[in-house]
């Protein structure tokens, strides 16, 4: 971490700032190695790798610190050539291209495809995760200077509330253990007018109950992740000519080929050589048999989770992704006109 980046951080357990205790190895500016601490409560945490660590690696989220370390670049547009995530970030959040002078606090960093258009806008970003993926998000924006990646827990974040000019939560929400409290642990971080973009997986008859992963997960989901990665590979390998085969299937067959747990690509990265859908089919046909917990969500229930953190400009949709929501803080002239 930068050292200028120290006034970011605050005692997760009780908001007071904090303060380097020891150094134990830096480069220029940044901190490789250390100890932060706040005083009055004499809380400490580890910088290990420039990562300021606010949690343990054993932790439910150990499966995606597996999977993105091995899939650090797979979904990075310059890897793939094809701006899906730029295009997902833009449509998404709906912010404009330059937000220099503002902070964007990411929750659920994964590898860092979002951090680095985040960082684009010339905010500064502070990017977490809960899972040793921070290590690839280092790897690929650490150099950044208006980055910041810690580790830290959505239910336990070391910053001021009521800070951030902009957040955004992709991907996560659905595989924490309880998506309606970790969307609401983020929105007091927000400054008055801050704005928040999140997504969820959705619940309904084609995406939830007949999701053959949903069947499938009870039996594989408690493997350790690296056996279950294995296996993974082994089963896509095992399926993937018959897949190339059904994928030709008019209208069906990319959605059978989804059906048989074999992550199909096609669509999304069109023209794209056997080798890199392969990789996105042993990615994604893990994630969606390894998380500890995965509870998609009803629009209903997403948009009621916005009116009852008192957003504002609420729009809660479908996309190719399962739900999306935007809203907004009320500032201080929306409180004024509403007690008038």
């Amino acid at each position: 971490m930068k050292k200028s980046h120290l006034f970011l951080l605050k005692c997760p357990q009780n908001g007071k700032p904090l303060q380097f205790k020891e150094i134990f190895a830096e480069d220029n500016d940044r901190v490789e190695a250390g100890i932060l601490f706040e005083p009055e409560s004499g809380s400490e945490y580890k910088i290990r790798d420039y990562i300021p660590r606010f949690v343990t690696s054993d932790n439910y989220a150990a499966n995606f610190g597996l999977e993105w370390n091995i899939h650090s670049r797979t979904q990075y547009d310059d890897t793939s050539r094809f701006m899906i995530t730029q295009a997902r970030f833009k449509e998404q959040t709906q912010w404009v291209d330059q937000l220099s002078g503002e902070y964007i606090l990411e929750v659920g960093s994964g590898s860092g495809r979002f951090t680095c258009h985040a960082a684009k806008t010339g905010a500064t970003v502070v990017s977490l995760d809960y899972s040793d993926a921070v290590d690839a998000n280092w790897r690929s924006n650490g150099h950044l200077e208006n980055v910041l990646i810690i580790q830290a827990s959505v239910f336990d974040m070391p910053f001021d509330q009521d800070f951030f000019d902009k957040a955004f939560c992709f991907g996560v929400l659905q595989h924490t253990p309880d998506p309606e409290q970790a969307f609401k642990s983020i929105v007091p971080y927000l400054k008055p007018g801050g704005e928040i973009a999140s997504d969820v997986y959705i619940k309904n008859l084609t995406r939830w109950l007949l999701q053959t992963k949903y069947y499938v997960r009870p039996f594989v989901k408690h493997l350790p992740p690296a056996r279950l990665y294995s296996l993974t590979q082994k089963y896509v390998d095992l399926l993937w000519p018959l897949s190339k085969i059904i994928r030709k299937i008019p209208k069906i067959g990319y959605a059978i080929n989804w059906k048989l747990l074999v992550a199909d690509y096609s669509k999304e990265l069109p023209g794209a050589d056997d080798k890199t859908l392969k990789e996105w089919a042993y990615l994604d046909t893990f994630d969606m048999l390894s998380p500890d917990y995965d509870f998609p969500q009803t629009l209903k229930t997403f948009k009621r989770w916005h009116i009852e953190a008192n957003l504002q400009d609420v729009q809660v949709y479908k996309n190719g992704h399962g739900l999306a929501g935007r809203g907004r803080k009320p500032d201080v002239n929306d409180e004024a006109v509403g007690a008038g």
